[in-house]
């Protein structure tokens, strides 16, 4: 078996991410061999590969629910958004340099769809199905001149494209439509179907639809995926909770002790892999929520200043909206503060930056022994050692480097009093590390909280990932679908009108 398919989605957000995911843990409970891709992915929540190269977080999650290792040909092109206009372009895992949107879709999108391509062959010959996923709307007719991720890869895979609709938004039948309707005639004939995502209800209401829908296009629906809370991993895009939100959707056990632990997350700008915080919602007890005002610090047992691709910035809108004030405040007062990344970085006493910013130097926070010097180069990398007498493993992304003039050490930071600092993504990942810091958080805060003995943030995982794989086995056409993926999109499709424009 040499089989492909491409999830294609009517929006951004409209579930591509978790049904690759889904139809990848499904193949490997059948004993399929697969492998996840996306050509060409825009988010800033990333993570390392074994050998030290750079992906989309989503891919990463996509290989768990496959039961491989990630690697970069995976996610070939990554883009880590600076600003509204510019982006750091990532290829095959290392940084090359800074593009605005103009530069890349003028032309250097373009030059990379011999790279995508040769990844993709690589990932074929290798496994014996890959599930692609791709980005925005296939249907974005002023990009497609250029496109590598969406209908250009799918043309010259020949890879079936299955295209994702999120009837909880509302007008999933127009958006079905439209977005066959706005291809090319030769994009149309890889356009093999649809799956309705995040349905709530009786579908025999909605099978009426689907029908028409079938006589309207020519394509059948694959299935139709009911709502479930708690099944957004590793977002590419945004967060999936509003500010002031509580993170996630899935509801959190009681505490084990006599006290909840709140957790307060600063949403600073150009937030950077916000999914450290997963594993403190995991805990049974423990509130988290993202943050943006001084107030809401209050209440707050730990206040997390999470990674960031433009620290400076973060650092001046803390300054602007009286957080960095507040952070003072509670560190003067011994109460828990955590940064990771650029948050921990903005916490030291001193930042040089000419590289992401181009500020020069800019003071720092204060509140750790740390001076910041960003370099060009980039560091990836694994990490793995001891802190609060546990094993702890994460990942590193980062250009700062930060010298520790003081303190305790604290994996590759330190600690002063109850301000801890780390570049190390994903540490909290770490059962044993996760439930000690929590008992020196809810120490500090004189709370009478105490983490569950047996949660594991890994297991909770997997249970995740099996759920997806859940939904498709349990509704969508697995036959059909195996079919699609063995044997491309039904010959014969017919010509929806108008077509793109010339």
């Amino acid at each position: 078996m040499n089989g492909g398919l491409l999830v294609a989605g009517t929006t951004s957000d409209a579930g591509k991410s978790v049904v690759t995911a889904g139809i990848c843990r499904w193949l490997v409970r059948q004993g399929v061999k697969v492998a996840p891709y996306k050509a060409q992915n825009m988010s800033l929540n990333s993570f390392v590969t074994r050998e030290g190269a750079e992906i989309g977080r989503a891919q990463a999650m996509q290989a768990q629910a496959a039961r491989v290792e990630p690697t970069a040909l995976m996610n070939p092109v990554l883009l880590k958004p600076g600003s509204d206009r510019s982006s750091q372009v990532v290829l095959t895992g290392r940084p090359v340099g800074e593009m605005t949107a103009r530069g890349y879709h003028g032309g250097r999108q373009r030059q990379l769809l011999g790279t995508v391509l040769d990844c993709l062959a690589e990932l074929r010959g290798t496994y014996d199905a890959v599930i692609c996923e791709g980005a925005g709307s296939p249907a974005e007719i002023n990009l497609r001149r250029t496109d590598i991720v969406n209908m250009g890869i799918a043309r010259n895979a020949r890879l079936p494209v299955l295209v994702v609709g999120d009837i909880d938004r509302g007008g999933v039948f127009a958006s079905f439509f439209g977005t066959v309707a706005l291809l090319s005639r030769e994009d149309q004939q890889f356009v093999a179907g649809f799956l309705v995502n995040k349905f709530r209800g009786d579908v025999s209401l909605l099978e009426p639809g689907l029908d028409m829908l079938k006589d309207l296009t020519g394509r059948r629906t694959y299935g139709v995926l009911p709502f479930r809370h708690g099944l957004g991993i590793d977002e590419e895009d945004g967060l999936r909770v509003s500010l002031r939100g509580a993170v996630r959707e899935s509801a959190v056990a009681g505490p084990v002790g006599e006290d909840v632990l709140r957790v307060a997350v600063c949403a600073v700008p150009l937030m950077s892999n916000f999914t450290d915080v997963d594993a403190l919602a995991a805990e049974p007890g423990v509130v988290v929520r993202f943050v943006d005002r001084a107030a809401e610090l209050a209440d707050a047992d730990l206040v997390v200043v999470p990674g960031t691709r433009g620290t400076v910035q973060a650092l001046a809108w803390l300054r602007e909206r009286g957080l960095a004030d507040a952070l003072s405040r509670r560190a003067a007062e011994g109460r828990p503060v955590l940064g990771i990344c650029g948050g921990f970085q903005l916490l030291g006493d001193h930042i040089e930056d000419e590289v992401e910013s181009r500020a020069g130097h800019v003071d720092g926070l204060g509140l750790l022994p740390v001076r910041v010097r960003f370099a060009r180069e980039k560091t990836l990398t694994r990490p793995s050692g001891e802190a609060l007498g546990e094993h702890v493993e994460g990942y590193e992304i980062h250009h700062g480097v930060a010298e520790v003039t003081g303190g305790e050490p604290f994996l590759d930071g330190c600690r002063v009093g109850a301000v801890w600092g780390t570049h190390w993504h994903g540490s909290l990942e770490s059962d044993g590390f996760r439930r000690a810091f929590l008992r020196e958080v809810a120490a500090a805060a004189g709370r009478h909280f105490v983490p569950a003995a047996d949660t594991s943030f890994g297991a909770l995982r997997e249970e995740q990932l099996d759920r997806l794989g859940d939904l498709i086995e349990e509704h969508a056409d697995t036959d059909a679908l195996w079919r699609l993926i063995e044997s491309g999109a039904p010959q014969g499709l017919p010509f929806i009108p108008p077509g793109a424009p010339a």
